[in-house]
This record gives structure tokens, C-alpha cells and sequence, in this order.
């Protein structure tokens, strides 16, 4: 793309202003290191007036959205009691923009404002885990997913904080090039792009809420103890319970065993340490409590779907990886008679 992308922050009371900054930094520094105009962008309230951010700090907008002129893309920026912005004035003002096949995004719980106008409908979506329970129940019809972004043609939704990064340089790799995605994530010191259909991480106190305080006390040691864990028996035996009775917890609040939700705790660890550290997979499998490397690649194959190194290589193209020795498998040949060697392969 050659000519300039305008893109529209739409800023609502109470908007997460860590969610905006994320998704303005990226385009800001694809300028700068292009040295060309790839973006410009534009604040954008429903009436003109200012309106504070969750932090308190008021933000003077550019234009209203009535007067605010050709647009490329458009985002909406949610945060705290969203449900509070709908309005008919928005509601018809984004259906305008939808049939103008103008891109449409939401950072945070800016989906809500989208679904609310029909505009997600045939969509993958996502948005902040802390409302999905309730959007799910609002929008049943909706594909809603936990991913920490999706985009989807023209329809990008995002999880809050940091994760509008991800989802913009995604975009920027997308529309321009790896070689700049790459740039502006060592810019911003990032170790490296998150991909889309990684999961957010929703912490159990939030699906059970606090009704159920010895589930998430047996849940909080677990997470405590992804080295060396624990048995099942002696969880039961420090939050006060018998085994039996932590069993009907997990199965009736997070339907699975308490074996099985530990098992994915230490695996969502290994993969994190795999995707983000140059630790060997006999480290990683280590330090999330397996007792053998082919145990752990069963485990992780199985949760997975590709075996651990697979899926540390498998995102090296995007940005190297420094694979340690202790992952790496020599083969020497000798010559026979004179005990030199006369061939060596190397693979992970």
C-alpha cells in the first residue's frame, strides 16, 4: 500500500488508555522507520466533547463522528461500563461505516459497541475476558471467541491491555512487511508478536467467582507449584478438604478433573518459556514439573496438537531463535580407518 491509511480512534467515557496507546505506537513507528506516512490517525468522540479515560485523564478529541472525513479504518476504544455508551446516534453511525466496507476494530471491550450495532454479525470477535460472560449472554448468535485477537476481513476485535500491539503489527506485517513488524517490535522491546489464536489467560477466581474460595485457594497453589507439584491428596489436606470433595469442585465449576486443569497450567507454562526464553525443551519440561522429556512432548503434543519443538521452530521464521545445544542431536560418521570423521548432520 502506497497511500497514506487515515484511521479513527473512537474514544468512549471510561475507554482503557493503555488499550489506545498500544494501538497507536505501532503505526507511529511504522512511520518513523519507513520514513514514509504509512498512517495517520484521528481521535474521534460521538459528539466532539472531551471524554476521560478509566485513569481520569481527559482527552480533547479531533473531530465528532459526524465531521470527521474519510476514514480507512476505524477502532473503537472501550473500557469501563461500555454497555453505557450505546446510543442510537452511534449505533447508526457505525452501521454507516459497515456498509461503506470501511475496516472496523475494537480494542478492550470496544466489541460490545460493534455487536450492539450489528456490525459483528458472520464475524469471529473477541474482547476483554472480564465481559465475556456477559457479551456471550447479550450476543448469543455472535462466534465469540477467548483468542487474544481476531481479525477477521474487515473486522478486527482485540483483548485489552498490551494485545492491541499484536493485533496492529499483525496488520502492519499483513499490509506491508515482516522485515517492519519485526523492526518495530525490537523498538518497543518486545520479545515477540503474540499470534491471534493464542487463548486469554482468565483467571479461575473470575469463572467461579468468590463463592467458591477453596477452589481458587487449591487452584493458587497449583499455580504455585508448576516445578515440583503437588498431589492431589495434599492439596486437599492444606485448603481443609478431602480429595473426594476437591474433585466434585473442579468437575462441577471448571468441568475437568483437578489433575487435568494442573496438567494445562504447567503445558500453558512450558509453551510460554518455549515461544518467549531460549531455555532447552529438557529445561522447559523441568521447570513445569515433567519427570521425562518424552513424557513432556506426549503431554504437550496431545494439549498442542505439534510437539514441542515444532512449535519453537515452527515460529522462527518470523524471528530467530537461538536453539540450544542441549536440543540439538549430532550424527558423526567415521572413516573406518582412519577414525576422521566424513559426514555429520545436525537436527532438533
Amino acid at each position: 500500500m502506497s497511500q497514506t491509511q487515515r484511521v479513527g480512534f473512537l474514544l468512549v467515557d471510561n475507554f482503557t488508555m493503555i488499550s489506545l496507546a498500544s494501538a497507536i505506537e505501532p503505526l507511529r513507528m511504522a512511520n518513523q522507520l519507513s520514513g514514509k506516512s504509512l498512517y495517520e490517525w484521528v481521535m474521534l468522540t460521538e459528539t466532539g466533547a472531551p471524554v476521560r479515560a478509566s485513569d481520569h485523564m481527559l482527552v480533547t478529541p479531533d473531530h465528532s463522528i459526524q465531521d470527521c472525513g474519510h476514514l480507512d479504518m476505524m477502532i473503537v476504544c472501550g473500557g469501563v461500563g461500555v454497555i453505557n455508551a450505546r446510543s442510537r446516534n452511534l449505533r447508526i453511525w457505525l452501521q454507516q461505516i459497515a456498509r461503506r466496507r470501511i475496516k472496523l476494530g475494537a480494542v478492550c471491550t470496544g466489541s460490545y459497541l460493534l455487536a450492539d450495532a450489528g456490525v459483528l454479525t458472520g464475524y469471529r470477535c473477541t474482547l476483554h475476558w472480564e465481559y465475556m460472560a456477559s457479551f456471550k449472554e447479550a450476543f448469543p448468535q455472535l462466534e465469540t471467541s477467548s483468542a487474544l485477537y481476531c481479525i477477521d476481513r474487515e473486522r478486527l476485535t482485540s483483548s485489552g491491555g498490551t494485545v492491541p500491539m499484536d493485533m496492529m503489527l499483525h496488520l502492519i506485517e499483513k499490509e506491508h512487511s515482516s522485515a517492519l513488524s519485526t523492526a518495530i517490535c525490537d523498538m518497543f522491546l518486545c520479545e515477540r508478536i503474540r499470534e491471534g489464536q493464542e487463548e486469554q489467560r482468565v483467571p479461575l477466581r473470575h469463572m467461579v467467582g468468590t463463592t467458591q474460595p477453596k477452589l481458587a485457594e487449591v487452584a493458587a497453589l497449583m499455580e504455585a507449584n508448576l516445578e515440583e507439584p503437588i498431589t492431589l491428596d495434599e492439596l486437599a489436606c492444606y485448603v481443609g478438604l478431602s480429595r473426594r470433595q476437591v474433585e466434585r469442585l473442579f468437575q462441577r465449576h471448571v468441568k475437568c478433573s483437578p489433575s487435568r486443569y494442573y496438567l494445562n497450567l504447567r503445558l500453558k507454562r512450558a509453551q510460554q518459556l518455549l515461544r518467549q526464553t531460549s531455555l532447552s525443551i529438557i529445561d522447559i519440561a523441568t521447570a513445569c514439573g515433567f519427570v521425562s522429556t518424552p513424557h513432556f512432548s506426549k503431554c504437550y503434543r496431545e494439549n498442542f496438537g505439534v510437539p514441542p519443538r515444532d512449535d519453537r521452530c515452527g515460529r522462527s521464521a518470523r524471528k530467530p531463535v537461538m536453539v540450544p545445544l542441549a536440543d540439538l542431536v549430532i550424527d558423526i560418521q567415521l572413516d573406518s580407518a582412519r577414525g576422521e570423521p566424513t559426514f555429520a548432520s545436525v537436527t532438533l
